[in-house]
């Protein structure tokens, strides 16, 4: 069925999201409601050595009060090229600089409330540089190997779904073709 926008409510807007509430009409003139959360987008980096360890970092999470093992990501700035701000999220968090960095997939979080899509990146030819933290970010480097990432997700180590789906897309698609 397609849908037109008869109004659109911004609810709210902050730094990262705007709430929205859009009134539709159905072709067939039915009336509809969806509440939308409109997000720039981010990008989510897989940082492995050559020695098949992955820069994975601890992070806590405010909004489910926990530490989670994740990779980096980093929500994008207005017009900056995800490539770009998956550089700098890699350097912020890690403190690693890449030599190369090669776009995967990308894919939208939660596309039944959330407009935010992720851009994955393999990020290789690392070297170690400072850490450059946002204020008030815990984030904690914690090097893991490949295997030990994949079995983190079996035993459920690891929650975290970009984390997740970024793992298993490279593990299935792309791992040993790069």
């Amino acid at each position: 069925m397609d849908f037109e926008v008869v109004e659109k409510q911004v609810l709210f807007t902050g730094k990262k999201i705007r709430l929205e509430l859009h009134h539709l009409r159905g072709s067939d003139g039915s009336r509809h409601k969806r509440e939308i959360c409109v997000h720039p987008g981010a990008v989510v980096i897989l940082p492995i050595m050559e020695d098949d360890t992955v820069l994975m970092i601890r992070n806590f999470r405010y909004t489910v009060q926990e530490y989670l093992l994740e990779l980096p990501a980093g929500t994008l700035e207005p017009k900056e090229d995800p490539i770009n701000c998956a550089g700098r999220e890699l350097l912020e968090e890690t403190g690693y600089l890449a030599g190369k960095l090669v776009p995967l997939k990308s894919f939208y979080a939660s596309p039944g409330i959330l407009t935010e899509r992720m851009h994955t990146f393999l990020a290789t030819r690392l070297t170690r540089q400072t850490t450059q933290l946002d204020e008030g970010e815990q984030i904690e480097l914690m090097p893991m190997k490949f295997a030990d990432c994949i079995d983190a997700i079996r035993t459920g180590l690891i929650v975290d779904s970009k984390t997740i789906a970024t793992l298993l897309l490279y593990e299935r698609f792309y791992r040993g073709t790069k």
